[in-house]
This record gives C-alpha cells, sequence and structure tokens, in this order.
C-alpha cells in the first residue's frame, strides 16, 4: 500500500509511510493522515482499529430461555382476551339540526379503559422483562447479548434481536420465542378481526334501529 490514493478500499491501519520507508503513517481508511512513527513502532491503542472478537458458543447444557423471555413473547395476549370481554354501549342523540347520531363518548366504557391501561402496562413490562432476560443471558454467559433498551421501540423486535443473536452463540437453539411471537400475532390478528365484525354488526343495528323508532 505504498502508493494507496483516496478512495482506495484500503482499512484503516498504520502502513509503510510513501514518503519515507523508514517510517509508518496512519491510513484512515480514504486518505493519509499527519500521524507519523518509526517502522518499528507499535501502534497506541486509540489509533488501532478496533477488532470485535467473535461470540463463543455456549455449552449445550446452558439454557436459553427463561420465564422473562416467555413473559414478553406472550404478553401481548393479555389485550387480546381483555378485547373480547370489551362490549361497547351506542348511545344515539339529536342535535340541534334535529339529525339522529351516535353519541362518540358512549363507547368510552370501563371496559374500554381497562383495555387501555392493559396496552401500557404491557408495555412497561415488555421493557422490565427484557432487562432481566438480558441480566440472566450475561449470566449465562452469552457475550454482548441483544439490549434490552431495544423493547423501547418493540417487544417484538427485542424478541427477534434476542433471538437471532442466541442461536448463533447456541446452534439450533434459541428461535423458539420468534415462532411463538408468530403465533401471537396470527391470533391477535383473527381474533381482533372477529371481534371488529361484530362490533360493527352491533353498532349498525343498534344505528338502524334507533333511526327506525
Amino acid at each position: 500500500m505504498t502508493q494507496s490514493m483516496p478512495g482506495s478500499t484500503t482499512p484503516p491501519g498504520w502502513y509503510p509511510d510513501p514518503s519515507d520507508s523508514r517510517f509508518v503513517r496512519w491510513w484512515d481508511g480514504r486518505a493519509w493522515t499527519p500521524n507519523q512513527a518509526p517502522a518499528q513502532f507499535q501502534a497506541p491503542a486509540q489509533f488501532q482499529a478496533p477488532i470485535q472478537q467473535p461470540r463463543p458458543e455456549l455449552s449445550p447444557d446452558t439454557p436459553v430461555y427463561n420465564p422473562f423471555i416467555w413473559a414478553i413473547t406472550l404478553l401481548p395476549l393479555l389485550s387480546v382476551l381483555l378485547l373480547l370481554t370489551w362490549q361497547p354501549e351506542f348511545r344515539m342523540i339529536t342535535t340541534r339540526q334535529g339529525v339522529t347520531t351516535m353519541d362518540p363518548f358512549s363507547m368510552y366504557t370501563p371496559g374500554y379503559f381497562v383495555l387501555m391501561g392493559a396496552g401500557f402496562l404491557s408495555y412497561g413490562l415488555s421493557v422490565f422483562f427484557a432487562f432481566l432476560d438480558r441480566q440472566r443471558l450475561l449470566k449465562s454467559g452469552v457475550v454482548r447479548p441483544f439490549h434490552w433498551a431495544w423493547a423501547f421501540l418493540s417487544s417484538l423486535v427485542y424478541v427477534i434481536g434476542r433471538s437471532v443473536i442466541v442461536n448463533k452463540v447456541a446452534p439450533k437453539r434459541g428461535l423458539w420465542p420468534v415462532w411463538a411471537s408468530i403465533a401471537v400475532i396470527v391470533i391477535s390478528l383473527v381474533v381482533t378481526g372477529i371481534w371488529m365484525s361484530n362490533f360493527m354488526q352491533s353498532m349498525y343495528s343498534q344505528f338502524g334501529y334507533s333511526v327506525n323508532a
């Protein structure tokens, strides 16, 4: 690399100085820098390109699942189950113009607020359980496990990231939470679809009855 120029694909590092072979010069990956040292020079740590060591594999006897990851995976079912218990009420009102319409606030029953509260609770617990799950993985010997803070974005993101890393250090293991999450999503979609169908039928029937009355 004695004649490397900007645009070269040569990685950053110390290379023979093209202007004086008695020295080495730091190449930052795009251009030469002013940093120069004798050819026998041992580069300081701050100028050495970081090398990330591969994660060691776990022993086949090391468990890769724990109650925390299963709680994160199954918590979305709590909102689905509560959705089945919420039966919105519809009240019709007559405006000053004599038009009969549905009162939009009639949907906000105690069951609605319980459902919303369960959603926030599930979100908070997922983040907390992700933190505990990561601590358990560290104790089990997993190097650089997926960070728990990803659960703030979505519990599904954490489950997928966590499972990919665990599968790398424990080949053929660690992916069951992903499959369980897919099953939970499918169940949620089916149950929500059925509930929405019943919800719309109930709303139209009550609205039609009120208008005809």
